[in-house]
């Protein structure tokens, strides 16, 4: 799933970030966890992470003994989106076979 198109006009990390998250919005991710799914520079994690949470658009929770973060409710959509299954368009056709 990815997060609501409204938030997507962010950084590339970002945008990665928020959409691993809500992937798994009900039990959150770890650091090392989200580390690991956006696999990206930890420099460029905590850069993304700081940003989101300025924003307001994750939630970082320690109840458990162990930093989770969660998306914010607000990103996450209120039903899946059917993105993932329709037909690529000759634009996505294009990216594909051209490297540029």
């Amino acid at each position: 799933m990815r997060a609501k198109p409204e938030y997507r006009d962010r950084e590339r990390t970002e945008v990665a970030v928020l959409d691993t998250l809500v992937d798994r919005a009900e039990e959150g991710l770890t650091v090392f966890e989200l580390r690991a799914a956006v696999e990206v520079d930890i420099d460029d994690l905590e850069s993304a992470l700081s940003t989101l949470k300025a924003d307001g658009l994750i939630v970082v929770e320690s109840d458990t003994g162990q930093t989770v973060i969660k998306p914010d409710e607000r990103v996450v959509p209120d039903r899946p989106t059917d993105e993932d299954d329709t037909a690529p368009t000759i634009g996505d056709w294009l990216r594909e076979r051209f490297p540029f």
